[in-house]
């Protein structure tokens, strides 16, 4: 095309009647174009010999009435540049009729939402009278508002003398609406990216911190010094907590998802909702029966559920009905497989959000509450929950008629798994070891260094290595031919990471038990919920915890039933 713009003379001839100035690709990426590549050889000014509009009885006039792309012409030497004459597609566009049009200046069409730098540009382009290509948000007759591709030129008469401004305009709302979905998708995928990479290594700082804590603590013979441990304890527990909500929103979580039937559970976690939502709050179930199964974590979806409900009771600070509503649909193949989807709707009588806050509420760290109030992770946190269970969050709220927030999860096939039974919680204490022998795995010098004395003061015997190249070489030696569990770092450096070791370790000795750490690894999620049989602790991980779940781990392999302890380590809410 520039081959062929160069080819254009100044001023291409209308057979003596009028002249123009071809574009020439001046306003390539400036606004879209209709013709889908850069405008060169339509005019973007023009010179005429016949002025006037009372002329309309030829082919030219009907071609103007009869094009899908809305015009205008203005009359610059009239007070306010008013409209002079608009099309039939213009009246189509904005919904105003003739008589409503005729006479105005076209910032009619602007509202609290345009762009005051966009329309400066115009103006000053139209006072130096010369064209210009800008995208506005305009508004409709009845308030819609609309994207608008406007292109404006100088129309002069033969003495050179400005007599018109030509303007069309393209409604480009779609385009646009896909390229802000588009570089959302684009921002939102970064953070996760970034929040996954960074969550290893501050995890192994947490872990550093929070388990010397927990050593310290045992060792102090002052009770008044122990409430400043526990104090810093609590602040490495709350940015463990803060590293599991961003994990949730990049959709980096080990899910341990079963066909379940989402009555049930909405049943079951209906006294931890109702004592959350407060006294000030009704909650209302509606639950459609004979539902299909879905497949899907009851932990992570009583912590969405959670999220969903602690943010309808904020939006009614003097109280309302909050409704929790089942239902099925058929989605058709669009960005998610078609078929069969349960939804659970959360609906509140709150106060609603404007379109603004809406399209960033799943953005994490974006909050309307007061300082202190929230993190802004909660939506985050559900949204990255119900896409990783490969469904989606539609969120319908307007200002002051309250908000539903709807999860969608694909119908699974198969009938419900009953929840196992609530066993008893048996306070924490810690499992010790019965002199068993545990090879410890772990890239960093202090995770290592932590993990051993833990293992140790446990009465396990401990040997350690800090990659699987060097567990494999101690492995191979004669005085270590009895192992009775691999305790290994998923994520590390060298030829193979924890899972292809704890692979290799159980195909040279079968009876070993296993158990994984990570702060975080994509391979335990990168084909979906319940990819990885290993059983993994979650970095930072506290000693009772450890001790419980090695012993865990020992006891399975030999067979035995191991009590249900509460850690504490299951997923978390936040506002």
């Amino acid at each position: 095309m520039a081959a062929d713009s160069s080819k254009l003379t100044d001023h291409d001839s209308g057979h003596g009647q009028s002249t123009g100035v071809p574009a020439a690709g001046r306003h390539e990426g400036v606004s879209y174009s209709p013709t889908g590549g850069p405008g060169i050889r339509h005019w973007q000014e023009a010179m005429i010999t016949e002025p006037g509009l009372e002329e309309r009885g030829n082919v030219f006039f009907a071609a103007v009435e009869m094009t899908r792309m809305p015009m205008v012409l203005t009359d610059p030497n009239q007070p306010d540049n008013p409209i002079v004459f608009a099309n039939r597609a213009f009246q189509d566009l904005t919904g105003y009729t003739p008589e409503e049009i005729v006479g105005r200046n076209c910032r009619f069409l602007q509202g609290a939402q345009t762009d005051r730098e966009k329309v400066a540009e115009l103006r000053e382009a139209i006072a130096e009278h010369r064209p210009v290509s800008v995208e506005l948000l305009n508004y409709k007759r009845d308030g819609t508002p609309f994207w608008n591709g406007v292109f404006v030129a100088p129309v002069f008469g033969p003495d050179d003398k400005l007599i018109y401004f030509f303007a069309s305009q393209l409604d480009v709302t779609r385009r646009r609406t896909a390229e802000q979905s588009f570089r959302q998708a684009q921002k939102m995928e970064a953070i996760g990216q970034l929040t996954a990479g960074l969550a290893h290594d501050f995890n192994n700082l947490l872990q550093v911190i929070s388990g010397s804590l927990e050593l310290l603590r045992n060792k102090l013979p002052d009770d008044r010094l122990t409430r400043y441990v526990d104090r810093a304890g609590e602040v490495a527990e709350r940015g463990a907590k803060l590293t599991r909500q961003l994990l949730a929103f990049a959709r980096k979580t080990r899910l341990e998802p079963r066909p379940s039937d989402i009555n049930a559970l909405v049943h079951e976690f209906m006294d931890m909702l109702d004592s959350t939502a407060g006294s000030r709050v009704e909650m209302q179930v509606n639950l459609r029966r004979r539902l299909p199964a879905v497949l899907v974590d009851p932990a992570h979806l009583e912590l969405a559920l959670l999220n969903v409900v602690i943010n309808a009771r904020d939006a009614m600070p003097a109280g309302g009905m909050v409704t929790i509503s089942t239902s099925s649909t058929v989605l058709e193949d669009n960005g998610l497989p078609g078929g069969p989807y349960v939804v659970i709707s959360v609906s509140d009588g709150g106060e609603g959000m404007p379109d603004y806050v809406r399209e960033r509420a799943t953005e994490p760290f974006f909050t309307t509450k007061g300082t202190g109030k929230g993190t802004g992770l909660g939506l985050a946190m559900v949204q990255g929950f119900v896409q990783q269970s490969r469904g989606k969050l539609e969120i319908d709220s307007k200002p002051g008629r309250g908000t539903t927030i709807r999860m969608f999860f694909p119908a699974a096939e198969g009938d419900a798994i009953p929840a196992p039974r609530q066993q008893e919680f048996l306070a924490p204490q810690e499992s010790r070891g019965g002199a068993e022998t545990i090879m410890v795995v772990e890239d960093s010098d202090d995770v290592l260094t932590l993990a051993r004395e833990h293992l140790e003061a446990l009465g396990y015997r401990v040997i350690a290595a800090r990659n699987a190249d060097e567990a494999l070489a101690l492995l191979a030696k004669p005085e270590n031919a009895r192992v009775d569990l691999l305790f290994s770092d998923i994520l590390m450096p060298g030829s193979m990471n924890g899972l292809v070791l704890a692979q290799r370790v159980r195909e040279q000795m079968p009876e070993v038990a296993v158990l994984l750490t990570t702060g975080y690894n994509e391979d335990l999620v990168a084909e979906g919920p319940g990819t990885s049989d290993w059983d993994v602790l979650g970095k930072p991980y506290r000693r009772t915890a450890l001790a419980d779940r090695v012993r865990t781990a020992l006891n399975r392999r030999a067979g035995k039933p191991q009590p249900l302890r509460n850690q504490g380590g299951g997923p978390r809410h936040e506002a």
